[in-house]
């Protein structure tokens, strides 16, 4: 049985398409979402008040031999929550396109397999093939990303200071002795080193903290090994 091919089914679930014309070499599709509402992403609360709209540039699956870029119109809505501390927000699209991101999810998904089975360089030439522009730098970024741990908390753990460049870039690296890897590298950007004694590292993952290992001299006159370590949140 024959049916319709609508352009709708041309990009990703929940969005309409506006219009599509090409830009050289590139196919342009102008979007925009099919739902009316937004949903605020600290607070839960359904809006309906847009505020005003944007528009982003995101490249999706190629099509007929060419680069397909979609332009999404993206609306910004008002959160009517009272006690809700952001007043302004952008809407979100679950599953298709992660906020901020150049690529849509399932392009992303394809360009994190290639990578994971041809690595950089030569996944990037067969990506180049595919019309997908994407570089050796991009591919490896890509997996090293997805295959993150997920942050855990610190419990027990060993610091290291260095000097990126002396009297202007400091830095510090926290490695969690429980699981035996490192986990949070801090930049100070400061032309005086950092407080002795002090570090600073997420609130969210903030704990009490043994310091077992401590190789910075100046610190080490404030913790000894074993004991709490005078560690701050940001």
């Amino acid at each position: 049985m024959q049916q319709a091919l609508h352009r709708s089914s041309l990009v990703p679930r929940g969005f309409v398409v506006e219009s599509a014309y090409y830009e050289g070499d590139k196919s342009v599709i102008k979007i925009r979402a099919s739902g009316s509402v937004g949903l605020c992403p600290l607070c839960g609360t359904v809006s309906r008040r847009v505020h005003s709209r944007y528009r982003r540039r995101v490249t999706d699956l190629p099509l007929s031999g060419r680069i397909v870029q979609l332009l999404v119109i993206a609306r910004r809505f008002r959160c009517d929550a009272v006690l809700c501390g952001r007043q302004i927000f952008t809407e979100r699209f679950e599953g298709v396109l992660a906020p901020s991101a150049r690529r849509t999810a399932r392009l992303d998904s394809i360009v994190h397999h290639l990578g994971l089975a041809l690595g950089g360089r030569p996944a990037a030439g067969f990506a180049k093939r595919l019309m997908l522009p994407v570089s050796k730098d991009t591919l490896l970024r890509v997996v090293r990303r997805r295959s993150r741990p997920p942050a855990d908390t610190l419990r027990v753990i060993g610091i290291n200071d260095w000097a990126w460049r002396r009297n202007h870039r400091y830095a510090s690296i926290i490695c969690n002795l429980e699981r035996c890897r490192w986990s949070l590298c801090c930049r100070i950007v400061n032309p005086r080193p950092p407080k002795p004694g002090y570090l600073l590292i997420p609130r969210s993952r903030l704990s009490p903290v043994i310091v077992v290992e401590d190789m910075a001299k100046p610190r080490q006159k404030h913790c000894r090994t074993g004991y709490r370590s005078p560690i701050v949140g940001i």
